[in-house]
């Protein structure tokens, strides 16, 4: 028996040290580990937050701000309206706010972002033709120059260059951390050139800047052109919530609210109200430049 245990010991010792070394498996299960949905949950949720800027916020800790302004205003609406109904669409419009906020601070820093990639891809056109540097040496010191929004993700692609020097797995970590057509475009043109080699590639770049530029001033004329709608926008909301406290000193004021018929109005108006908001913001988006990925 002892004997049996020492080869079945031995024989599984050999499994472990050949699947580490030719599989890259880890840890003493006989296979890989699995990735369960809730850790795929985070890690997708930890990349959000990184793409908005919010590297040091956890995504427990967003929820529970989400909650926390769900519980506020609701109780907020409860005190105004006296129903739970109308406390409970107030605060499911509430916990849509802090997703919303994120969701314009990622656009925004995309906005910057975006803005400065023709200046960006110019300087690594100089750098490959001029200067010659190659390619990835090209990309990691003009990004030094680049604005912070665009820091983090070229920090972690430098350090997968230096760690790796696999040019393909530098460009998957910085699109991944980026999300940017115009990231996408850029990376993918350096790997193709970088991979294949050529002498067209600072005119593929100038082309490129120049497309990238065209569409940065015309982004910029649109969003100019929305301003006032964007201001007058918050009168979606400011408006109906002022009529409701005015609502307060006429007649019986709450009282008129906590009947069937007023909750019912109430529960309406909400619900027009948040139509209306979602619809304003729906008419001013800018459309999304279409990703293209290469691999």
């Amino acid at each position: 028996m002892t004997a049996l245990l020492v080869a079945a010991g031995g024989a599984y010792g050999v499994h472990l040290a050949y699947t580490a070394v030719a599989l890259g498996w880890t840890g003493l299960g006989p296979g890989p580990r699995r990735v369960t949905r809730t850790r795929r949950a985070v890690s997708t949720g930890r990349l959000w937050l990184a793409q908005a800027g919010l590297e040091g916020v956890r995504p427990g800790e967003f929820v529970g701000v989400v909650l926390l302004l769900a519980v506020v205003c609701g109780l907020g609406a409860y005190a105004l309206f006296g129903g739970l109904l109308p406390a409970a669409v107030v605060a499911a419009f509430a916990a849509s706010f802090p997703p919303a906020s994120y969701r314009a601070h990622r656009r925004q820093r995309r906005e910057r972002a975006h803005d400065a990639w023709p200046r960006v891809i110019d300087e690594i056109r100089v750098l490959t033709s001029s200067a010659g540097r190659s390619i990835p040496q090209a990309l990691f010191e003009a990004g030094r120059r680049a604005p912070d929004e665009l820091q983090p993700a070229l920090d972690a692609g430098h350090r997968e260059w230096l760690l790796s020097t696999d040019f393909a797995r530098t460009v998957d970590v910085l699109e991944t951390l980026l999300a940017d057509p115009t990231a996408d475009a850029t990376f993918e043109t350096l790997l193709v050139a970088h991979e294949l080699g050529g002498t067209d590639l600072g005119r593929r770049l100038t082309d490129l800047a120049s497309d990238r530029l065209a569409d940065v001033h015309a982004r910029k004329d649109a969003r100019a052109r929305q301003a006032g709608a964007r201001f007058a926008r918050g009168f979606v909301l400011l408006v109906p919530l002022g009529m409701a406290l005015a609502g307060l000193s006429v007649g019986t004021g709450r009282a008129a609210y906590t009947t069937v018929l007023g909750q019912a109005v109430v529960v309406a108006a909400l619900g027009l109200v948040i139509a209306c908001w979602v619809w304003a913001g729906r008419l001013m988006r800018l459309p999304e430049t279409a990703r293209v990925r290469g691999r």
